[in-house]
């Protein structure tokens, strides 16, 4: 199974993002994800500035992928989204049927906003041109195993396997409701919180992760023990989100892994004080998304040491 690198949720400074994705060319990861998924407001690298990144990443050996956009608002988001579709020289993850319908039946990869959930959809998406899919956050080991029987031929699977998980968008920014300023004059507080802002409900129990529009789980979702899983399964390749510190580590134990080189549990064991809060797996159990499940057991229902860093947002 090769190893993705995701397309970055967060609004980190420029320098600091350039920096991320030049050490990202010695690590072991087949496919880098590009691009603002989130908001068109977050502009420390625009478009011709991840194109300059893909090259550096080519050049390393590394497959680029532009991502497009997962919610578009104004004419100026329709113009990238064309820019990006209409490129030749790297592929594109389309996270809207807008994006899929610009591909005009070229191969492009379908992202997990697509929400493909059963054959019909999954068969839609190929007639489109999709050379790869990615499962959506919710879907058990259950659903998967259906799909993958199903799937037509030659499309390649996708798994998210580690990282905060994105779970719904808003055109409303949370992130700057949380310090009273409206989304037009947001004052780019989102890079105040480089791996998000802790949602927690009156009874201080860790509850979401906001960032800016978009929604998070407070947990961070690993499928480390579910390796052997997927590749049976005949998953192609997995997917690591990134995060503000130690994603080399995160990127080496999934690889050990993978080759041999290391157990699952001892993986696991390396990686939960790398995160930035409590791991979960629940959903490709088929329970609650914030259930750990180990060894068919529950071990951990809700972490009570998120780490994350800095101001806390309380629930209504």
């Amino acid at each position: 199974m090769k190893i993705a690198l995701g397309p970055l949720q967060y609004y980190w400074p420029r320098v600091a993002t350039l920096e991320f994705y030049a050490a990202a060319r010695d690590w072991p990861v087949d496919i880098v994800y590009l691009g603002e998924t989130v908001c068109s407001r977050r502009h420390e690298l625009r478009l011709p500035d991840w194109i300059e990144v893909a090259d550096m990443l080519a050049e390393a050996g590394k497959t680029p992928v532009l991502s497009t956009q997962v919610l578009l608002e104004s004419g100026a988001d329709l113009n990238v989204l064309r820019k990006i579709t209409e490129n030749e020289r790297y592929g594109v993850e389309a996270n809207d049927m807008g994006a899929v319908y610009r591909m005009q039946g070229r191969p492009f990869t379908g992202g997990p906003f697509l929400n493909i959930y059963s054959k019909p959809t999954l068969d839609v998406i190929a007639a489109q041109g999709a050379a790869r899919w990615v499962m959506p956050l919710e879907m058990s080991r259950a659903g998967l195993t259906q799909l993958q029987q199903d799937r037509p031929a030659g499309l390649q699977t996708e798994v998210f396997a580690y990282g905060r998980m994105p779970l719904a968008f808003s055109a409303r920014c949370f992130t700057a409701r949380n310090r009273n300023f409206p989304k037009d004059n947001c004052q780019y507080v989102c890079m105040d919180h480089p791996d998000g802002l802790l949602l927690e409900t009156k009874e201080s129990q860790a509850f979401l992760t906001i960032n800016g529009i978009q929604t998070q789980s407070a947990l961070v979702y690993t499928l480390i023990h579910a390796l052997d899983d997927l590749r049976g399964l005949g998953v192609d390749v997995v997917r690591l989100s990134p995060q503000s510190q130690h994603m080399d580590q995160v990127v080496e134990a999934f690889r050990a892994v993978l080759d041999g080189r290391e157990s699952a549990d001892d993986a696991h064991q390396r990686l939960v004080p790398l995160m930035p809060a409590g791991p979960c797996n629940g959903y490709w159990h088929g329970r609650a998304g914030l259930d750990m499940v180990l060894d068919g057991q529950v071990v951990v229902s809700q972490a009570p040491d998120v780490r994350t860093p800095g101001v806390k947002a309380r629930a209504a």
